[in-house]
């Protein structure tokens, strides 16, 4: 006579399962950044000579940096390094969590939630690159050409990564607005015209998030807050058309 399995055993298998697989992800996220690091770092010291020139190209003809500690060196273009090899791998780790819950999202779902994820690495890569490019020659100038004219800047390298790592981060993040804006609108959260009257607030919050997330200089601040406020416009733009297209296909359904 054949037995029925437990009931408990047969709900934990499919969670086993489960947590098997997400284990197998993370490990070849995991190898990806490994991979990537280990075919970087042979070129570690051109990467943070690259990533410094901002602030080199600036300072007087013989400068250079610096470094306080023993260590730093070494240190520094290795914890750089291996930060690029995850920025680098970031398209393939969110390839393995799309992966892993992908089976569980109908359709629709599918179809809405791969351009997000496309856009959103486009915009945080989008937002490290305006900070490399625009945000580091306007903002070291500004703190190159204030100093005392007898004090000579020779910045550590170690401070220097901290703080570029620290506002690649923050300008990134910053870039992920109009993503956030259309999914609370998308979701039904709020509204395009909620979010459109909050607008005194957003400005507030953007500088108040400015000053949290970057140096204390209003050269900065400034330069992340005013981006953020053009990305929250660009929410409320996709919002607005999103609310179009659903009315339009409500209106086709009716007919």
């Amino acid at each position: 006579m054949s037995k029925t399995g437990d009931p408990q055993e047969q709900n934990q298998a499919p969670l086993i399962e489960h947590l098997i697989e997400l284990r197998s992800r993370l490990m070849r996220a995991v190898i990806a950044i490994l991979v990537i690091f280990l075919g970087l770092y042979a070129f570690a010291n051109d990467i943070y000579s690259f990533v410094a020139q901002p602030l080199m190209a600036l300072l007087p003809e013989g400068s250079q940096m610096i470094a306080t500690e023993v260590a730093s060196p070494f240190l520094a273009p290795f914890k750089l390094t291996l930060v690029v090899a995850v920025f680098a791998a970031i398209p393939y780790v969110l390839h393995q969590a799309w992966a892993f819950v992908a089976p569980g999202l109908y359709d629709n779902e599918k179809a809405l939630a791969l351009p997000i994820l496309a856009s959103s690495i486009a915009l945080f890569y989008g937002g490290a690159a305006f900070a490399y490019y625009v945000v580091f020659p306007l903002l070291f100038q500004f703190f190159t050409q204030t100093g005392p004219e007898d004090v000579a800047v020779m910045t550590d390298i170690n401070q220097y990564l901290n703080f570029v790592l620290k506002l690649f981060f923050a300008f990134g993040v910053a870039f992920e607005i109009p993503i956030a804006t259309f999914l609370l609108i998308l979701s039904g959260a709020t509204t395009v015209e909620s979010l459109s009257k909050k607008r005194p607030y957003v400005v507030l919050a953007c500088f108040v998030i400015g000053m949290l997330l970057t140096p204390p200089d209003i050269v900065s601040q400034s330069l992340l807050a005013v981006p953020m406020y053009l990305l929250y416009e660009v929410g409320l733009l996709f919002g607005r058309l999103v609310r179009r297209k659903r009315e339009k296909d409500e209106e086709d359904e009716e007919l």
